[in-house]
């Protein structure tokens, strides 16, 4: 027998480290060659480490929330065979004492249950069933709030959709409630039934729960840290008439060919964006305050923030400028899909030079978009209403929308921002427009 260690590969070009955010294995399991042990985060990106042999893990390298460096021991491995360890060479040190169970079980293990096995008077502990052995309850009551998305990694997903398990039902006890394997093995041995309490007596809730700021989360709270401490952003705001754009859309909805994508707003403001950027240039652009100096781009790469059920994140459409109406919706529509499952790659979200940001129908009637650090402007599209608006002789019913557009006051004055604004405006206004060179 002989040992291997599995060190955290690169996982991307100039990335020098990477946070910890799933163990997919135990101490103690035998794992395949080309099993997933693990899944860590670097950017807004989740990658998937995979074993390249088999055998038996006896050492884990960190805690879930850890950041460990490229290149730094991730698990050791009991092989057939030499392994990867020269004889007389020191293995990575490991912890003094290794946990063998997760956060959770040392919680329940501080608070013992009524029915839990007392000690011997000899003083010997119990003996402990293996992790896999040991019974687990039945998921009981709803597992989360109506309207929560459940947070599970992209292994877990997959599982549960070909087993046709709803994960909204599956109770979570990884960090931040996060659904595990073993949560799905529990959920499955219950046969997915989520017990109901009828009658239920309404009692004060005194719970206070820790959620540790881990993984995107953790990435989400950095950004907007750095934005908030960097950028000194101002926010115009204006009132776009977009009853004719909704007309055209309408119709070359009806009218679109088999294959191509439904239109949403987005592909008509990317194009409205690409037309209005060759006007003001300086608006597609990177600031690079620490150099002092302003990156501008010829490609209009444009950023969508897209709301998953991990988070906020935000897909690249990679040169706007050289796609067309269908081609925009195209991408849009794939990328947003990308990132809701978990699936898009760190090239695909990153890169950006300008961002949209959108809430759709919850838009609000006003926001204060925050910019994409280090980008110089986002611009954000509110809700769509129909109001009442003067002609000249009578009102009539028009559908409208805010634009709630934010840019970085050091590098961007006031009156561009404001032109900007217009121009997207006039173009949104009179559609036809977008496509006249």
């Amino acid at each position: 027998m002989g040992e291997h260690v599995i060190k955290l590969p690169d996982v991307g070009e100039g990335v020098a480290e990477a946070e910890l955010v799933e163990w997919l294995v135990d101490l103690g399991a035998n794992v395949r060659e080309d099993e997933v042990i693990a899944s860590v985060m670097t950017d807004k990106a989740t990658v998937e480490i995979p074993s390249p042999v088999e055998g038996k893990i006896i050492w884990r390298g960190g805690e879930i929330g850890e950041v460990l460096a490229v290149g730094s021991p991730l698990v050791r491995l009991e092989v057939d065979g030499a392994g990867n360890v020269k004889p007389g060479e020191a293995p990575a040190a490991a912890p003094a004492a290794e946990p063998e169970t997760k956060k959770e079980e040392k919680k329940a293990e501080e608070k013992p249950a009524p029915n839990a096995e007392k000690p011997k008077p000899n003083g010997a502990a119990p003996a402990s069933a293996p992790k896999s052995a040991m019974p687990r309850p039945a998921p009981a009551g709803a597992p989360r709030q109506e309207g929560e998305k459940p947070l599970a990694s992209p292994a877990v997903r997959k599982r549960a959709a070909d087993a046709g398990a709803d994960l909204r039902r599956v109770p979570g006890t990884g960090p931040a409630g996060r659904i595990t394997h073993e949560d799905l093995d529990a959920f499955f041995a219950s046969d997915g039934q989520t017990a109901s309490v009828p009658g239920a007596v309404l009692r004060r809730n005194t719970a206070v729960t820790d959620v540790p700021v881990i993984g995107l989360r953790r990435k989400i709270a950095e950004k907007m840290e750095a934005a908030n401490n960097r950028i000194v952003p101002i926010t115009y705001v204006d009132e776009v008439d977009v009853t004719a754009l909704e007309d055209l859309r309408a119709e070359l909805n009806r009218t679109r060919k088999e294959g191509r994508p439904k239109l949403t707003i987005l592909p008509f403001l990317m194009r409205a964006m690409v037309k209005a950027i060759s006007e003001q240039p300086h608006l597609n652009a990177i600031y690079d305050d620490e150099a002092g100096v302003i990156h501008q781009y010829g490609g209009v790469h444009i950023g969508v923030a897209a709301q998953t059920p991990n988070g906020l994140m935000v897909p690249v459409v990679k040169h706007a400028e050289a796609r067309d109406l269908w081609d925009c919706a195209a991408e849009v529509a794939r990328l947003s899909e990308a990132a809701k499952e978990g699936k898009a790659s760190r090239e695909e979200l990153s890169g950006s030079t300008i961002t949209i940001t959108s809430l759709g129908a919850m838009g609000g009637i006003v926001t204060t978009p925050v910019i994409n650090h280090p980008e110089v402007a986002i611009v954000g599209v509110n809700k769509m209403q129909t109001l009442p608006r003067w002609n000249g002789t009578e009102f009539t019913p028009r559908k409208i929308m805010n634009l709630s557009s934010s840019f970085d006051h050091r590098v961007i004055d006031g009156w561009d921002a404001a032109v900007f604004v217009q121009r997207l405006k006039a173009l949104l206004e009179t559609p036809a427009m977008i496509f006249i060179d």
